[in-house]
């Protein structure tokens, strides 16, 4: 009813999975440049333009660390919201009972 912390959860993981899939990926592309039996100017331009992208590919993967983080402090104050509104909960039921238990008073008249 208040939001589901462990779906959420679930979708910061996941953001930090991508992140490291990203990051494996750049890691990568830049191993192939580097072993590609190439040389030359075009091939050293190849190998600098892999490596920029490959920076591109961590900062996107930093973007996801970032937004799991939020994710994770948004997650932190539903929570701390979600046992404050049942504690309140607790409380009014508890001060219901024993209003619905006190002895009535007979009217005045």
């Amino acid at each position: 009813m208040y939001g589901d912390t462990e779906v959420m959860r679930r979708r910061a993981d996941a953001l930090r999975e991508q992140a490291s899939d990203l990051r494996a990926a750049a890691d990568r592309l830049v191993a192939q440049a580097d072993a590609v039996a190439w040389s030359g100017r075009a091939a050293d331009s190849m190998r600098d333009r892999i490596r920029e992208r490959s920076s591109h590919l961590r900062d996107v993967a930093a973007a996801h660390d970032d937004a799991a983080d939020s994710l994770d402090a948004h997650v932190a104050e539903v929570d701390r919201l979600k046992e404050a509104i049942a504690e309140v909960e607790r409380r009014v039921g508890t001060l219901l009972a024993d209003a619905l238990s006190a002895p009535r008073e007979a009217p005045i008249t």
